[in-house]
């Protein structure tokens, strides 16, 4: 087990103490097979196939492993979020929409990091085409007024 080979398992045919350890390791090494199986799946589910509302569930929902699901989960969110909320901007710009900019906070808090920079790319990208626009359709009407 320690080196990640999460078949071995101890006989259940003890008895006594023995056989009490020999069910809780198994339980033990059967928790660690699920969570890595559900941390491979996700990141298949998520990083590969770009399946973006999957989530880990282990099964176990207290203790440290309720911690680690809910922990990769939001990880998950986080690194979701900036991704949905750029496509919903570019969604807007590309129907001609040029007021909708990314927000730069999550519930509350800042974007950082490479986020915030994706973010203000963005938003600076927006603001320049609608300066462009706007110059382009001063110029426009003042051809067919001034012809």
């Amino acid at each position: 087990m320690r080196g990640g080979d999460f078949s071995i398992r101890l006989s259940r045919e003890r008895e006594g103490a023995m056989g009490r350890i020999a069910v809780l390791f198994n339980e033990i090494v059967a928790a660690n097979q699920n969570m890595a199986q559900q941390l491979e799946r996700i990141g298949k589910a998520v990083g590969e196939q770009g399946r973006t509302r999957q989530r880990v569930k282990f099964g176990i929902s207290t203790g440290a492993w309720g911690e680690m699901e809910s922990s990769v989960n939001s990880l998950i969110d986080d690194l979701v979020w900036p991704t949905t909320e750029v496509t919903r901007v570019i969604s807007a710009v590309a129907q001609g929409d040029l007021l909708q900019t990314v927000r730069l906070d999550v519930d509350g808090r800042p974007l950082k990091g490479e986020f915030l920079r994706s973010a203000n790319i963005v938003n600076t990208m927006i603001k320049q085409l609608s300066v462009f626009t706007s110059e382009v359709t001063r110029v426009a009407r003042e051809v067919g007024t001034e012809g």
